[in-house]
């Protein structure tokens, strides 16, 4: 890791299939396979190996599950062991701040007032930001119908039990229920699976991957 830049960051997204790094500066993201196998260890040792071209003195990890006072709260249900409370700081040599993966798209979207952020992917990720002040939230885990979660439907789960038609009901009654429930004055829709819409709930605006990679980057500039 080169230090020359002062105030660099590298942002490290952490996903199922993929773990996508951007440093302060460079354009293009790289990727990673990831998968049932990627440990934190691992994780740490495969970044520092495709940005050991690129500048940093900072990280900020997008995590895919709860994280509580600054680190990983449980392992991820598609990742490998070892994320729990694992010390980032330590493996990577320099400060680390880990955030909630849709957390971290939320703020790279956010441009003010109160936004609710939900992203479509393996499960539903959630976030709220009322006037720059920052929430992660877990919505897709509680009770929706049938005895099942939101993210049930809404999620992965839930396209491949329900097809995409109704899937996309499913969503735009999700989407209006917690915008209404949350009083939110804007609704962000994002993730990976936001694609297999055909258009998007009323009053919504798509995000975009590359947010995350802003909120990652904005993260030390709001809290610094």
């Amino acid at each position: 890791m080169k230090k020359d830049r002062a105030g660099a960051v590298l942002v490290v997204d952490v996903g199922g299939t993929h773990i996508k790094i951007l440093s302060t500066g460079s354009k293009k993201p790289r990727k990673i396979a990831s998968g049932p196998d990627m440990t934190a260890r691992r994780m740490v040792v495969l970044v520092k190996r495709a940005a050991k071209d690129w500048s940093y003195d900072r990280v900020t990890i997008g995590f895919p599950g709860p994280v509580v006072k600054g680190r990983s709260f449980s392992d991820p249900v598609n990742l490998g062991p070892g994320w729990k409370g694992f010390d980032f700081r330590k493996a990577f040599g320099c400060p680390v701040r880990v955030i909630n993966d849709a957390a971290m798209q939320a703020l790279g979207s956010y441009h003010g007032g109160r936004m609710l952020f939900l992203g479509l992917g393996t499960g539903l990720g959630s976030a709220l930001i009322i006037d720059g002040v920052l929430q992660p939230l877990e919505l897709g885990h509680l009770p929706y119908k049938n005895g099942r979660s939101y993210e049930d439907y809404v999620g992965r789960k839930g396209l491949a039990m329900l097809g995409k038609k109704r899937w996309r009901r499913e969503v735009f009654k999700v989407a209006a229920l917690l915008k209404f429930g949350l009083q939110a004055e804007e609704l962000v829709v994002g993730g990976g699976n936001v694609k297999k819409l055909k258009q998007l709930p009323p009053g919504a605006r798509m995000g975009s991957n590359s947010n995350a990679f802003a909120g990652g980057f904005r993260l030390w500039s709001s809290r610094s």
